[in-house]
């Protein structure tokens, strides 16, 4: 079953126990997922389908970001909530050893040795911890660490 006919399911369960968030957050999810259907002019694998999630927790969290700059914690708690259900259909997270293990492995396969290497590594990781959802920040700045 396909991410996009698991959120139709979805969408359906939503409006019949009427959870408005919820049923927000599928209906945008599934209108990124069909948007994205039509640019590609197929239908979307299951690593085309994470990006597109992994892309709207991105864009929900820079909300929160800005916000919470804005003193308005009422959107924050609405985008919080899409958070949490988009993140139910996320790949588990990678957890900081095999993060570690993935740049390790990455700057020993391109020899890097500085931050001008860091593009290099930076691909090679995230090529390592395809398929699992991890924050291109977080392998970032831990790449800067250890070039450094």
């Amino acid at each position: 079953m396909s991410l996009l006919d698991e959120v139709t399911t979805a969408i359906a369960d939503a409006m019949r126990k009427k959870e408005a968030v919820r049923l927000g957050a599928l209906r945008m999810l599934k209108a990124a997922l069909t948007n994205r259907e039509v640019e590609r002019g197929r239908a979307l694998d299951d690593s085309e389908s994470g990006q597109v999630v992994s892309s709207l927790v991105k864009q929900r969290k820079d909300s929160i970001e800005q916000f919470t700059k804005g003193g308005r914690q009422d959107l924050v708690d609405k985008e919080a909530a899409e958070i949490r259900v988009l993140e139910s259909y996320l790949p588990p997270a990678a957890d900081r050893a095999d993060i570690d293990r993935a740049i390790a492995e990455a700057i020993a396969e391109t020899g890097a040795t500085s931050l001008k290497d860091m593009g290099r590594v930076m691909k090679a990781a995230m090529t390592r911890l395809a398929g699992q959802s991890v924050d291109g920040k977080t392998v970032n700045e831990l790449v800067k660490q250890k070039l450094s």
